[in-house]
C-alpha cells in the first residue's frame, strides 16, 4: 500500500473544527490515519468543492467514529479499523443514542466517502461501507409561505437606510431567485446583470448557473446599491470592494447574518418565523403553482438531480388536495 499523499498541512485544522477540538479529537488517530484523513478533507473541499458546511459535518462524524473505536479497542485507531463490524456497531449506537435517521444516513454516508477515497489510494482493500444498511429517511414537505402574505409583507414599509434597503435587496432575491443563503453571500457586484436581469452564481460542488430574476428584486437592488457605499468605515476604500452585500463594517456578510436579517425583517403573524430556504421553497412552489415547467425550476435552482426538484409537485399535490377538500361538497362523504 502506498503512502497516503502529504500536504503541507498537518492536519489540525484542515478538518475544519477548530485546533483544539480537532487536537483533541486526532490524539486518537495514529499516524498514518491522522494523515490519511487530513487528506481525504482536503479533497473534499478543495477538489469536490463541497460546502464548508458538508466538509465540517463529515469531519466531525469521522472523527467520532475512530474516537468511539479507540475507546473501545483502547488504542489509537487506524485504518484497519473501517470494517463493517466497527462501523455498523457505532451505527447502532448513533440510533441508540437518539440521532435521526437523517444524522445517521449522513454518517453512514461520511463513512462510504472515506471508504472509497481509502480504498482509490490503495490504502484500503475495497470498500467495506458499500453495504452498510441505510437507516429509512421519511421524506418531509418543504413548506411554502402564502404568495399574497408575503408579497404584502415584501411591499410594506422598509427602512430607507442603508441596512435598510439592504435588508430588502436580500429578502427580494432570496425569493425572487429562489437561492440558496449561502450563495447569496457569495455574490459579488460584478455577478449581477442588472440590464439582462441574471445573475451568475456559485453553487454546490463549484458549479456555476445563471439564475434570473424580475424587477422587483431588480428595483430593491438598485435601490441599496445607491446607499451600499454608506455602510462600513467613514474612510474611502476600507470597504470590501467586491461583495455584494455588506455588513456594518463593510466586510461581505456572513450567512448568520442574513438568516437574522431575514428571520427579523419578514416575521409577520401570519407567514410567523421565517427561514431563508423558506423563501427558496416558496419561489420554486409558488412558481409550480403558476404552471412553470418543472425542468426550468430544476435549472433555476441547481439542481443536478431532477428527483431533486420533483418534491414540489407533491406539495403542490397537496395544496390541491386540500383546497378539494375545503370546496367540493362531496368530498369529505
Amino acid at each position: 500500500m502506498k503512502e497516503p499523499r502529504r500536504g503541507t498541512s498537518d492536519g489540525s485544522d484542515a478538518l475544519g473544527l477548530g485546533p483544539t477540538a480537532s487536537r483533541r479529537a486526532q490524539e486518537h488517530l495514529d499516524e498514518t490515519l491522522r494523515l490519511a484523513l487530513a487528506a481525504f478533507i482536503r479533497e473534499l473541499r478543495f477538489l469536490e468543492g463541497r460546502s464548508e458546511r458538508t466538509v465540517q459535518s463529515y469531519g466531525t462524524d469521522l472523527l467520532a467514529f475512530f474516537t468511539h473505536v479507540a475507546e473501545r479497542t483502547r488504542r489509537k485507531a487506524r485504518i484497519a479499523d473501517l470494517d463493517a463490524g466497527h462501523m455498523r456497531l457505532w451505527l447502532a449506537a448513533q440510533h441508540a443514542g437518539g440521532a435521526g435517521p437523517r444524522s445517521v444516513s449522513r454518517r453512514r454516508s461520511a463513512l462510504r466517502r472515506l471508504c472509497a477515497f481509502l480504498s482509490h489510494e490503495q490504502l484500503l482493500a475495497g470498500n467495506p461501507a458499500s453495504r452498510l444498511p441505510a437507516p429509512r429517511v421519511g421524506r418531509a414537505l418543504p413548506k411554502a409561505l402564502a404568495a399574497e402574505r408575503l408579497a404584502h409583507v415584501l411591499d410594506g414599509n422598509w427602512d430607507q437606510d442603508a441596512p435598510g434597503r439592504r435588508d430588502l435587496a436580500i429578502c427580494e432575491l432570496l425569493y425572487g431567485a429562489g437561492l440558496r443563503v449561502a450563495e447569496l453571500v457569495a455574490i459579488d457586484l460584478v455577478d449581477i446583470d442588472f440590464e439582462r436581469g441574471w445573475l451568475r452564481i456559485k453553487g454546490k460542488g463549484a458549479r456555476e448557473r445563471t439564475a434570473v430574476f424580475g424587477k422587483c428584486a431588480r428595483v430593491a437592488t438598485e435601490a441599496y446599491l445607491e446607499k451600499r457605499g454608506e455602510l462600513g468605515p467613514r474612510s474611502a476604500g476600507q470597504s470590501d470592494p467586491v461583495a455584494l452585500f455588506l455588513n456594518a463594517r463593510g466586510g461581505r456578510l456572513s450567512i448568520r447574518s442574513v438568516q437574522r436579517i431575514v428571520s427579523r425583517r419578514l416575521w409577520d403573524p401570519v407567514l410567523g418565523k421565517v427561514h431563508p430556504h423558506l423563501l427558496r421553497h416558496s419561489f420554486a412552489t409558488h412558481m409550480l403553482d403558476r404552471g412553470a415547467d418543472l425542468r426550468a425550476i430544476q435549472a433555476l435552482l441547481g439542481h443536478r438531480a431532477p428527483d431533486t426538484t420533483q418534491i414540489y409537485t407533491h406539495v403542490s399535490t397537496a395544496r390541491l388536495r386540500r383546497a378539494f377538500e375545503r370546496a367540493h361538497p362531496r368530498a369529505r362523504r
